[in-house]
């Protein structure tokens, strides 16, 4: 599968974790179509950890656990794609899954081929209990040759955290996205993290294998398995805006069943979406205010209409005035032109004034805008 846009969907772990069963998977995917969400791009519905037996059947394949998915996953499959979504599970490169579930390893062209008949579009693939003396590039390059041969279209989600210079070898692997962090959880100070271990790797990523920044939690407001202190509606919004700027997938983590009304807003932002979704696949870029403030990074990315997605991001426990030129934008003065646009969460305009683009930021929030080039 060649994936020219970062896919968007819906997971379980970061939530439900091994609390998982057919009547969550399908009443979620239901929640998906009835909230609007898929109607806003999201696709994917993904049974992570936990959904398989302990142990594998007399023909050596994986086996759904009964308890949990009475049905089979063929039934899962067929009822989610009846309403027009994508159906996702998990496996793991090492020797037992993350929970300690059966894996594919040396057993990747059977599970391959047991995931497409089950009617699998999306396959995370983690790294936990690899043998030290196994190449993670290799484990990962036979899974994706073994997905590419297996007769149905399934997006590759490699899921090695960064590991072992992931960035150096995914993009030999097949792989459609790779996680280029460890696993997110429901705080700021974890955002915050996940955001700035970018700076060095956004040059790895873009379209044919995205950079994944992991899971949102956006509106998971400390409940579920990785809830933890949660995070204001303010941080979110910032989560949502940076991971959209900065191309990565999109696989909300909460409980959309029950989601409140800023929650619904945020993770339906057309305009933000847009620019995550945005055809052009030009990979972003970050600045830091004054060459070395990394609590302040600005994040711009081109896009295909000729407009210019723009972010202050104030990473920091106080206020900032955070200001950047049109020059380095690609906008001299002398060019005749100017830039304007809208702030994406709140509408306001803005304009270049004399060539510069400033904003007082609070602390632990953004401003993002869709600029326009236009004459003077």
């Amino acid at each position: 599968m060649i994936k020219n846009v970062p896919p968007m969907g819906w997971n379980t772990w970061n939530t439900f974790a091994e609390n998982i069963n057919e009547e969550l998977i399908l009443s979620s995917a239901e929640a998906i179509v009835s909230t609007g969400l898929k109607d806003a791009g999201y696709e994917y519905v993904v049974i992570d950890d936990c959904w398989a037996l302990r142990e594998r059947d007399e023909n050596g394949r994986l086996v759904p656990d009964p308890a949990k998915f009475p049905h089979g996953m063929k039934y899962v499959a067929d009822r989610i794609h009846a309403m027009g979504l994508k159906f996702g599970m998990y496996s793991c490169a090492g020797l037992m899954t993350c929970a300690s579930y059966p894996s594919s390893y040396n057993r990747e062209f059977l599970d391959a081929e047991t995931f497409a008949s089950w009617g699998v579009d999306f396959l995370k693939y983690d790294y936990c209990f690899k043998p030290l003396t196994a190449d993670g590039a290799g484990l990962y390059r036979r899974m994706g040759l073994a997905l590419a041969g297996c007769g149905r279209d399934i997006l590759f989600s490699a899921c090695s955290w960064g590991a072992d210079n992931t960035h150096e070898w995914i993009g030999s692997t097949g792989a459609n996205m790779w996680r280029s962090t460890g696993d997110i959880t429901d705080t700021w100070e974890s955002v915050k993290d996940l955001i700035k271990k970018q700076y060095g790797i956004l040059p790895f990523g873009g379209v044919g294998c995205f950079n994944d920044m992991d899971m949102l939690v956006v509106g998971m407001h400390g409940r579920g398995h990785v809830g933890l202190k949660g995070c204001t509606d303010g941080e979110y919004r910032l989560h949502f805006a940076a991971w959209c700027l900065l191309a990565s997938p999109l696989m909300i983590g909460c409980d959309i069943r029950n989601m409140d009304e800023a929650t619904s807003r945020t993770l339906k932002n057309a305009d933000l979406i847009a620019i995550q979704q945005d055809a052009r696949g030009a990979r972003p870029y970050i600045r830091k205010m004054w060459g070395t403030e990394e609590d302040l990074p600005v994040i711009i990315r081109q896009l295909a209409d000729g407009d210019i997605a723009f972010g202050f991001f104030n990473l920091s426990d106080g206020p900032a005035n955070m200001w950047y030129t049109a020059d380095d934008l690609g906008v001299p003065e002398i060019s005749g032109k100017v830039l304007i646009g809208k702030e994406l969460y709140t509408g306001e305009e803005v304009r270049a004034a004399c060539g510069v683009l400033s904003a007082l930021v609070p602390p632990h929030s953004c401003k993002v805008y869709r600029l326009r080039v236009v004459n003077k």
